[in-house]
């Protein structure tokens, strides 16, 4: 199992290096080390060297030295003690001494990228666990570099659209999505948990996922899952009971090697009650009038102005309280936001979460949600399970 090097990506991004005349990027997100080598850190202290010319530096963790000369596109990988008997200072002291002497190495002192605006990212592949950074990180490359500056605009503006590599990624990791849906489709029982939904999604993509069509490697789920009177947003999966003829909504983000879903699904045990019949049917009105305008040129801000009229006008005026569309890629959430302070255009390539979402005072509601490859005839919806979730 392994990717080919996506040479494409490779391009762009030093494209867009060669505008900003950066003579480097250096990344420690877990995503972004992922976007530009293919190396998924176990631990969030690697980091990655991308020159503007010749071959990156992947500077590693001892242990996984191995894994990352194998699954890294780059061929220059190095690694660090994690423990120094003779240095008492925390690994990731020992990390940035070794990416300064590396650019110092590479005569890489010009221009340099670092991330300085990077608002979130994604967890290591270990625990989910983020590894944040302190200011004297920020700091250290003021002694190598005659300029840094923030590279985090330029990443996302790249990463907003996708090479036909990630996109295949992204369709292994919606497929593996849709198998966890039809698995606990078959198996959900009025009475049975929350939790116990969520376990059975999770476990299934877990197991199923891993060596998946002979590439994946890694495959996890996560899922907030609730039930009827439960359904709200922002709140934790619970224990309490599934409810026949009402929805069990699971919001599910599936991780593939890295490239993630970000997808809302339904399931009815039963026949769904007339007052969920009446708001799925509002919803997936807003739904399919917001994919259908989710085309290449379209303004991102009309596109949520759209989605949010289309629910007030159903009756939920200033509903939802989450984001209506967004990016996916190497996170489940990431650039570009739909938002009507905002600005920008949708284009060729990008990968849009589209989630339309109304709740009740008291608990219960619903949200429909998918993730739409934009195309040059318009878009593609990306998870075979369906919306309308009565069939």
């Amino acid at each position: 199992m392994g990717w080919a090097l996506d040479e494409e990506k490779w391009t762009r991004v030093r494209e867009r290096m060669a505008e900003q005349e950066l003579d480097a990027l250096v990344v420690r997100a877990p995503d972004n080390v992922l976007y530009l080598t293919n190396y998924w850190p176990m631990k969030g202290y690697d980091i990655a060297i991308f020159p503007r010319e010749g071959d990156p530096t992947l500077v590693v963790i001892e242990p996984q030295y191995d894994e990352a000369r194998r699954t890294a596109w780059n061929r220059d990988v190095r690694f660090f003690r994690f423990y120094h008997p003779q240095d008492p200072r925390p690994p990731v002291a020992r990390a940035v001494d070794l990416t300064l002497e590396v650019l110092r190495e590479r005569k890489l002192t010009g221009r340099i990228g670092i991330e300085l605006s990077q608002g979130s990212q994604i967890a290591d592949r270990m625990v989910g666990e983020p590894t944040v950074y302190t200011q004297e990180y920020f700091r250290a490359f003021d002694q190598v570099a005659r300029e840094v500056v923030d590279a985090a605009p330029h990443l996302a503006g790249v990463r907003a659209i996708k090479t036909p590599q990630e996109i295949e990624r992204m369709r292994l990791a919606n497929e593996l999505a849709a198998l966890g849906m039809e698995h606990a489709k078959r198996n959900i029982r009025p009475g049975m948990k929350e939790s116990e939904v969520a376990a059975m999604i999770e476990g299934h993509i877990h197991a199923v996922g891993i060596g998946y069509q002979d590439k994946v490697e890694m495959a996890r789920a996560f899922t907030l899952v609730w039930s009827g009177p439960g359904i709200a947003t922002f709140t934790p999966t619970g224990h309490r009971p599934v409810v026949e003829n009402e929805p069990t909504l699971v919001e599910i983000w599936v991780c593939a090697d890295g490239y993630w879903t970000d997808l809302t699904k339904n399931i009815c045990p039963g026949t769904l009650s007339p007052k969920y019949v009446k708001l799925l049917e509002s919803l997936l009105e807003i739904f399919h009038d917001a994919a259908g305008y989710a085309r290449e040129g379209a303004s991102l801000a009309e596109l949520d102005l759209r989605i949010r009229h289309g629910i007030e006008l159903a009756g939920y005026p200033g509903q939802p309280s989450h984001p209506v569309a967004h990016g996916v890629g190497a996170r489940a959430h990431e650039p570009p936001w739909a938002h009507q302070a905002g600005s920008g255009t949708i284009r060729r390539g990008m990968v849009l979460a589209i989630e339309p979402g109304a709740y009740w005072p008291g608990g219960g509601g619903l949200r429909l949600e998918d993730n739409f490859l934009i195309t040059e005839s318009g878009n593609e919806k990306l998870c075979s399970y369906p919306d309308d979730f009565r069939n």
